[in-house]
């Protein structure tokens, strides 16, 4: 009887607290989160942290993501004790994990915009964010295994720093967006200066079976002078923007590339057909929308025969449907255009390669350039390998990202078509790695 007296005391007194915290003023109250940070520059080399990839990884990842869900009311217990979504399976999805003497104990997930979107765009306005420019992701799946849960950020600050520096370094993101509980808002404002979004609450967020939950957006671009005024003049272990901007973790395994992709698919058939169809009945459950679109980012053959049909059959269904590269990229390079039409030559237009097909390629290019014009261009494809081309742009596009030029390629090296190939035959980065 007197230890649950002790317990009620302590649970009010715990409730007080947090009560006269809340009617501290903002300053105060993040000024104190602030120096709630422990961010070790040097942490035990029994951690590791990097892209999950194998079935024993992600499997991982899926399990402790399920228990903190379940465990804070955001979903409901499922029998194969994984959460898995729809966007687990896209390769605009990248998921990281931290590992502790070979053991996967925290995992996040960064679902950039692809066929599905993201989860929040469906709540939340994103107007703000896109006037901007850039391309968005939401960080998502955060989870910690319970034992390192209580152990002053060990695990949780190196995995938001190596969440960090993939998304500025190798996901071509600008902004990061989040919906997380009202209750966590405060930490993400105070600590990452993440700013919310225009719809400030949502009562009921399906995502996260119901609970309610607040959106925020971090501009990537802002954030290095953002964070230095913020943390300026703190001792190292408390500065997140030493931590984030300034300091390598040798902790992280970034991915090898050999080519400018920017972004790590890792699901094969073998995965995408354990995880999504026999462990978690995700793709069955798919309404005709969703699976057309699956099947316009998995084309190959090697894929068919594990994504779900439409409920009106339709064996080619992949080749009636525009097919939607499975890795992202951002080569550089540039063209230089003779004279013609009156019009004088200019030389080294910069641009920026983010699409390719055998004989084209879409570019995002910040010059204004003529169409129909042969020119001389050179894309740097990867860091050793370079590309020589007769090419003329023949379609433009305007967006509120830029401008976007499509180009026609009349003689294709070898270097060129080496590297569409093995684009259309890669089912994950490791295929593109050797």
């Amino acid at each position: 009887m007197s230890q649950i007296r002790r317990s009620s005391l302590r649970k009010r007194l715990h409730q007080g607290m947090r009560k006269l915290f809340s009617s501290l003023p903002r300053p105060w109250r993040f000024a104190v989160y602030r120096r709630m940070v422990d961010c070790d520059p040097a942490p035990s080399e029994r951690l590791e942290l990097k892209v999950a990839e194998t079935q024993e990884e992600l499997e991982a990842c899926f399990r402790i993501l399920h228990d903190a869900y379940v465990g804070s009311g955001f979903m409901k217990p499922d029998p194969s004790g994984m959460r898995v979504t729809i966007y687990h399976s896209l390769p605009t999805t990248t998921t990281l994990c931290a590992k502790y003497d070979g053991v996967v104990v925290g995992t996040i997930s960064m679902v950039r915009e692809g066929v599905f979107g993201f989860p929040l765009q469906s709540v939340f306005d994103l107007e703000g964010v896109r006037a901007k420019g850039g391309k968005v992701a939401e960080i998502s799946a955060l989870a910690v295994a319970p034992a390192f849960r209580k152990t002053g950020g060990a695990i949780l600050f190196p995995l938001m720093k190596f969440m960090h520096q993939y998304c500025t370094e190798y996901f071509d993101t600008r902004h990061l967006v989040i919906a997380v509980n009202p209750d966590k808002i405060e930490l993400y404002e105070a600590l990452l200066f993440f700013k919310r979004l225009k719809e400030q609450t949502v009562a009921n967020y399906d995502f996260a079976n119901g609970a309610p939950a607040v959106g925020a957006a971090l501009d990537l671009h802002e954030a290095d002078a953002v964070f230095e005024r913020g943390y300026r003049g703190r001792a190292a272990r408390k500065n997140l923007h030493t931590y984030f901007f300034r300091q390598k973790l040798p902790n992280i395994k970034l991915p090898e590339r050999r080519y400018h992709t920017t972004n790590d698919p890792v699901m094969t058939p073998e995965l995408l057909d354990l995880f999504f169809n026999k462990l978690v009945p995700v793709f069955p459950e798919l309404p005709d929308r969703k699976r057309a679109l699956l099947w316009s980012v998995y084309p190959q053959p090697e894929y068919r025969r594990l994504l779900p049909m439409l409920s009106g059959g339709g064996e080619d269904l992949g080749k009636a449907l525009r097919q939607y590269p499975r890795y992202s990229m951002r080569c550089p390079g540039h063209i230089d255009l003779p004279a013609a039409g009156g019009v004088p030559a200019v030389g080294h237009v910069q641009l920026d390669v983010i699409e390719v097909s055998a004989q084209g390629f879409q570019a995002e290019c910040k010059q204004e350039l003529p169409l129909n014009v042969d020119g001389r261009v050179e894309i740097e494809l990867g860091r050793n390998t370079r590309s020589l081309l007769l090419a003329r742009a023949v379609r433009r596009r305007e967006t509120d990202q830029g401008t976007f030029y499509g180009f026609k390629i009349d003689e294709p090296d070898r270097n060129w078509r080496s590297f569409v190939s093995e684009l259309e035959m890669g089912h994950t980065a490791k295929d593109l790695a050797a």
